[in-house]
């Protein structure tokens, strides 16, 4: 199934009881979750969210592997048999910014919070491992627990995958499965598609130099505010002048800085912004643009312009076959009303692309909006105010677990 129909939910007899005992776990999947949200951490090196991983797999048969340039974790867990490999990944970092929740269980770090959902994305594969443990005779081959920092503009995936995740259970692995909680779906909805599901993130600053001056005599200086107040506008007309419509794409100035008071003409000023894109090759064709039409502007205005352009992170495609087994799986496992094909694509981003560009595999979102909220309303992902309702974690528990023994059952 594809999407929601009338029919009830029948879970397949292969996973028959699978959610309940997602659900039994559920005591220690909470406990985890809400450890690595009191103390969420930044960037690539996470020691305390690290060992708390460590903590929970070490009661059971899975091989760990540490990283060397990221506070990673590799987990292996072999089946009764040889055979392929295929990974599940949870990122484990959090974002720089306040928590206003109100949780009991929130933030004790100052500026620091999981808004973005990663607490509830290490807890559930720890869960899943858990599970899978329980089945490891079931299964002809290996899952790859793949517990990743830096995944917020950090590109933990790409230090992981240097570092030979791909291949840490002896072959490389055959397929890929991550899972993101959404605040903004209801609780246990497993939502994707195939081909795009994120678009790539790209950032730019451009700094044009002028000549300061004062303000009631701008003839003698060469003031750079209505140049950098043009090229803001041009940047993002750009996109519908030189960008196909049936090929979506984003270009944002998100900051404009110049000038210290009201009689001064500044010397310089800067602009700030991000470029999506759903292809490679617009992504390649705005990636020229900006600096062009920037330094175009800024000559126009007799100004010098220094533009530099940040790859971010690539397309996040997913693949047909893995996407419709997701969906499947989540009819079956957790009802059909809860398995979505997503119509179009979202505009943010995801590092679990680099994964994506190696191996076939699907990214899914699995809703987390509390139940006392209207989807549509809730505090969205990245929101100071975003609460995930604890009874998803159940679902994306099974759901990982789920994949893996479809993929590598006896």
């Amino acid at each position: 199934m594809t999407g929601p129909t009338d029919l009830p939910s029948l879970p397949d007899a292969r996973f028959a009881g699978l959610l309940d005992e997602a659900r039994a776990l559920q005591p220690s999947t909470v406990a985890l979750r809400r450890a690595i949200h009191r103390h969420p951490e930044v960037g690539l090196q996470l020691p305390k969210t690290q060992q708390a991983v460590l903590d929970a797999l070490a009661e059971l048969p899975i091989e760990t592997t540490l990283g060397t340039t990221t506070t990673s974790v590799t987990g292996v867990l072999r089946g009764a048999e040889p055979g392929p490999a295929v990974l599940l990944r949870a990122d484990m970092d959090a974002l720089p910014m306040p928590e206003d929740t109100g949780l009991e269980y929130a933030s004790e770090v100052e500026g620091v919070m999981h808004a973005c959902g990663h607490d509830t994305h290490v807890a559930m594969l720890v869960g899943a491992a858990r599970l899978l443990a329980e089945h490891a005779d079931e299964l002809a081959g290996s899952v790859v627990f793949m517990f990743q920092p830096g995944e917020e503009g950090h590109h933990g995936a790409r230090h992981m995958i240097h570092e030979g995740v791909l291949d840490a259970a002896g072959t490389r692995v055959r397929s890929a499965f991550a899972l993101h909680t959404f605040a903004n779906l209801p609780t246990g909805v497993i939502a994707t598609r195939s081909g795009p599901v994120m678009a790539s993130a790209d950032s730019f600053t451009v700094q044009l130099i002028g000549k300061g001056g004062h303000g009631s005599m701008p003839h003698n200086s060469v003031d750079p505010i209505p140049a950098a107040a043009e090229i803001v506008t041009a940047l993002q007309t750009r996109v519908t002048r030189t960008v196909d419509v049936f090929d979506p794409a984003v270009v944002t100035v998100t900051r404009i800085a110049g000038g210290t008071t009201d009689n001064v003409i500044p010397e310089s000023a800067e602009l700030e912004g991000t470029i999506r894109t759903l292809s490679e090759r617009t992504r390649s064709h705005l990636r020229a643009e900006v600096p062009r039409v920037s330094e175009r502007i800024g000559e126009a205005h007799g100004c010098r312009v220094v533009a530099d352009l940040r790859p971010g992170f690539p397309v996040t495609v997913t693949d047909e076959t893995e996407t419709q087994r997701v969906l499947d799986l989540a009819a079956e496992v957790l009802g059909v009303e809860r398995s979505r094909r997503m119509p179009n694509p979202i505009m943010g981003a995801e590092d679990f692309s680099y994964v994506l560009q190696r191996v076939p595999g699907a990214f899914a979102f699995l809703g987390a909006c509390p139940p006392d909220v209207d989807p549509a309303e809730a505090a969205s992902n990245h929101s100071n105010r975003v609460r995930y309702d604890e009874e998803a974690l159940a679902y994306g528990v099974a759901m990982y677990a789920a994949y893996a023994l479809d993929s590598l059952r006896r």
